[in-house]
């Protein structure tokens, strides 16, 4: 923590001070307000804490990876106990689904706490055990490298707000120090995971950073993200490999039995 606050100090006293120019937090209460956010979701930790997570494919969530670990014991929550709440609002969600794979990025260390090199790295890929088809859950794009001054977003749950998401339209990159991002959004506990976007000219919103932890600085909040690009791509490229490397399975195949005159038989084979 004393390394981030080093930087973050420096930050404040030469950079944009935080919360300048910040839109306020606006409660997604309605089907028309969550609108186009539906693929934001929360992500229930073994029915104990939550994190946020944002569907980047019909089968793929991004978040961070602290959040796969207990903070009691430091140890991998049990992947079977993960469930995914896309657009979760008022106790609905647009889908419902489990993970069957979590994968964590190679680099990151839970026991670090939240000096820049883990921030920088803690990001987790969760493969949901079945696709999300539906013409109202669209998953985001990425995009790359977001700079020091520009404009983002932030769609989030957090502690007090668990049941409906809320939007930050506008909060500010104050700074970049290597592979974390320095953010004036506001994020609380649960917020973990949240993604950041910016808006492209051709008016889509597309993640280039998830929220890692959040950070108090003479009385100034800030967050602290995730920049994407990198870790992404080896996620990717990991988990592209654990699929490869799992065995095919067989045809399933029912067995029907056609029962003729005389008590002769046959047997077909259908997949």
């Amino acid at each position: 923590m004393r390394i981030v606050l080093r930087i973050l100090a420096f930050i404040l006293v030469l950079g944009q001070p935080a919360g300048a120019g910040e839109s306020a937090l606006r409660p997604l209460l309605t089907g028309n307000d969550a609108r186009g956010w539906e693929a934001v979701g929360r992500i229930d930790m073994a029915g104990r804490t939550f994190c946020t997570g944002a569907m980047i494919a019909p089968d793929l969530v991004l978040t961070a990876a602290h959040c796969l670990f207990d903070p009691k014991t430091g140890r991998r929550i049990d992947t079977g106990s993960i469930r995914f709440l896309a657009g979760w609002r008022n106790g609905r969600a647009n889908a419902i689904r489990g993970i069957r794979r979590a994968v964590v990025h190679p680099e990151f260390d839970y026991t670090m706490g939240t000096r820049t090199a883990r921030v920088s790295r803690d990001l987790a890929l969760l493969q949901l055990d079945q696709p999300v088809r539906s013409s109202s859950v669209v998953p985001f794009q990425t995009a790359g490298k977001p700079r020091k001054g520009d404009e983002v977003g932030l769609v989030s749950y957090a502690q007090g707000r668990s049941e409906t998401p809320a939007l930050q339209d506008l909060c500010h990159v104050l700074a970049r120090q290597g592979g974390t991002l320095v953010l004036s959004c506001a994020v609380d506990f649960g917020s973990s995971g949240a993604p950041v976007f910016v808006m492209g000219e051709d008016g889509v919103a597309r993640i280039v950073s998830v929220i890692s932890a959040k950070a108090e600085v003479r009385g100034r909040q800030v967050a602290l993200g995730v920049s994407i690009e990198k870790p992404l791509a080896d996620l990717r490229r990991i988990l592209s490999r654990q699929i490869g490397a799992e065995p095919a399975r067989p045809p399933q195949v029912r067995v029907l039995s056609l029962q003729g005159s005389g008590g002769g038989g046959a047997k077909f084979l259908r997949p």
